[in-house]
């Protein structure tokens, strides 16, 4: 279903191409840049570590990237069912926050789901400061911080 559109005299309200959507995240860039200035360049840096096997295949990773500040933004750890319990996400954790420290990051976050990782993360000194009931229905969403 369309979201109902209004207009008036000098602009119409309108679905935003992939495009606008990049300006549009450029410019919240800029105006938090204006407001706190950046103190890292470039103001985001992806980082990303694996685990394959012999023929390429990705058995696990993790995706973060240190943002505007030196503050660490964990994206997604994974580690394929057949390889989990064998230490693999706690060396997964451990590098992209050495290479966080590495970067001058003192803060990182992330967020997971009560099916997901929370015990891991809480056994890895990551603390909750937030968390959504009902999201996905039936489960919670936390928000993890730790100083690193």
């Amino acid at each position: 279903m369309k979201p109902e559109l209004s207009s008036n005299a000098e602009c119409a309200l309108e679905l935003l191409s992939p495009a606008d959507a990049q300006v549009l995240s450029q410019r919240i860039v800029e105006f938090n840049s204006s407001q706190v200035p950046f103190t890292q360049s470039p103001p985001f840096t992806p980082i990303a570590y694996g685990f394959k096997d012999d023929r390429g295949n990705l058995l696990a990773g993790i995706t973060a990237t240190v943002y505007c500040w030196r503050v660490l933004g964990i994206d997604v750890l994974w580690v394929s069912e057949a390889h989990r319990g064998k230490g693999w996400g706690s060396k997964l954790l451990d590098a992209v926050e050495n290479e966080a420290r590495r970067r001058g990051c003192g803060l990182a976050h992330l967020d997971t789901f009560d099916f997901q990782a929370k015990s891991f993360y809480v056994k890895h000194g990551y603390e909750i400061f937030g968390e959504l009931d009902n999201c996905p229905p039936g489960h919670k969403r936390f928000f993890f911080k730790k100083v690193i």
